[in-house]
């Protein structure tokens, strides 16, 4: 749509050279030699803005990170101050500097269980990477080497790395890349609405999902399972929220089996779920926890690795036995990330983030009730926080779903974004993710122009 005239039809504009040059990620390549790509050169608040003029109401925070919104000052001044003093030293062979200490005391002190150390990297897929890593380290330092098996759920995202890809278990990641590795292994999604059998309630949902990963422990052997990975509410499988006792059976199942369990909080940390933390949310009491994302509030690339005692007394137990502590990054707790992101933990403090989000959630769900109430099409509406989901149906009674190729979500989507909306399609369902800054008045702007995408769509069906 940008390539019929104006600056795209020209052979040097920037939409031109884009396509000559840049490759992007989550995107039919083809495609967007055709269409060409959509430029945002500002952003305030919960709006961005095009290179064309038009303004947008950010319903995603970028992708899932930008919680404190655009351009906030406190943020802006706290990088620039930092770039001045010290713009960058490592963390190896003894090295520190104060961001980087100051900034994990910080987060053991306010961890939403009892957390013994901090390992930084730069991004989520990072973090999860290591925390497998980890996760074998520990074993290892525990004299079972054999535990190499990693469990996630199916339609979940934990990364882009060649680990953490494996980890996730969604197909678009896995198709022509040689993926899943060995040994990463998938268990059904929690997904009530979409996974329950005719006539199965949440408790008989449930307790089948809790045998049929525990059938899958032992034909696997629990002694060669290294860690469960999942999320408190499974962002990237379309905000799925697990029934009520799903994860307190899921921990007595590790427990039984002495699996590590890793919590990943690139979404659901730092406010989004109305709790600082998700697994707040959802009552899990990990081994370790990954953060990025709203940690920074995405001014600067950092994520954050929370270990507990037991595997870091492993951790110390085997870096003696072999003279060194083997993982590295050369930009592990970057001094400009850490002042940024210490800074942002102040704002959520000083500013009362996570209780707005809290109060706004009850917001969201009522707005977005309220506006969709009339489409046949909206199935299901569920979500924690400001995370929110909308299920698209082809019949709500009987249920039926619409067949993939219909595009129902991506077609949405598109009709949001020419109303001045981003929002994001997980297949048929929309994802909402707004930045935890966003007024009742601002989601009630995101919450209409939704509906009308909504309803753009439906008349063509």
């Amino acid at each position: 749509m940008i390539e019929a005239s104006g600056p795209a039809a020209m052979p040097n504009s920037p939409e031109a050279r884009d396509k000559a040059y840049l490759v992007h990620g989550l995107t039919n390549l083809r495609q967007h030699l055709d269409r060409g790509p959509l430029i945002i050169e500002s952003g305030r608040g919960v709006w961005v803005r095009d290179s064309q003029g038009r303004e947008f109401l950010e319903g995603m925070s970028g992708l899932w990170c930008v919680s404190l919104g655009y351009g906030d000052k406190r943020l802006v001044e706290a990088a620039s101050r930092q770039m001045e003093k010290l713009a960058y030293y490592h963390l190896t062979n003894h090295r520190s500097h104060g961001p980087a200490i100051e900034l994990a005391e910080k987060l053991i002190a306010m961890a939403p269980v009892p957390m013994s150390h901090v390992w930084f990297a730069s991004t989520g897929s990072e973090a999860n990477d290591c925390a497998a890593r980890l996760a074998w380290y520990y074993w290892h330092a525990k004299g079972e080497p054999q535990r190499r098996k990693f469990i996630a759920h199916r339609r979940s995202y934990h990364g882009n790395t060649i680990a953490t890809a494996s980890l996730s278990g969604a197909g678009y990641l896995h198709e022509e890349f040689g993926l899943p590795l060995p040994g990463f292994l998938h268990v059904e999604c929690p997904d009530f609405y979409v996974g329950a059998l005719d006539g199965e309630n949440e408790k008989a949902f449930t307790q089948r999902l809790l045998e049929s990963l525990e059938a899958l422990i032992v034909a696997e052997s629990p002694d060669t399972i290294a860690a469960f990975f999942t999320e408190p509410v499974l962002s990237s499988a379309g905000i799925v929220v697990p029934p009520e006792h799903y994860m307190a059976g899921l921990q007595t199942l590790l427990r039984k089996y002495g699996i590590l369990l890793i919590a990943d909080e690139v979404v659901t940390g730092f406010g989004r779920t109305g709790e600082m933390f998700g697994s707040t949310t959802a009552g899990l009491v990990p081994d370790m926890i990954v953060c990025a994302k709203g940690i920074t509030s995405a001014y600067f690339p950092l994520s954050a690795l929370l270990i507990n005692e037991r595997v870091y007394q492993a951790m110390l137990e085997q870096s003696d036995r072999l003279a060194l502590f083997g993982l590295t990054m050369t930009y592990s707790g970057h001094p400009v990330g850490a002042a940024v992101a210490r800074e942002a933990i102040r704002i959520y403090e000083d500013d009362g983030i996570v209780a707005h989000s809290r109060a706004m959630e009850a917001v969201l769900h009522e707005r977005l009730a309220h506006n969709l109430a009339g489409s046949r099409i909206v199935g299901q509406i569920r979500g924690r926080g400001l995370l929110a989901g909308v299920q698209l149906v082809e019949s709500s009674k009987p249920k039926r779903f619409f067949e993939p190729a219909l595009k129902v979500g991506p077609r949405i989507a598109a009709a949001a974004e020419e109303r001045g909306l981003f929002i994001r399609a997980i297949g048929d369902i929309i994802a909402i993710c707004p930045p935890l800054i966003i007024t009742g008045d601002e989601i009630e702007t995101l919450a209409h122009r939704l509906a009308l995408a909504v309803a753009d769509v439906e008349a063509t069906l």
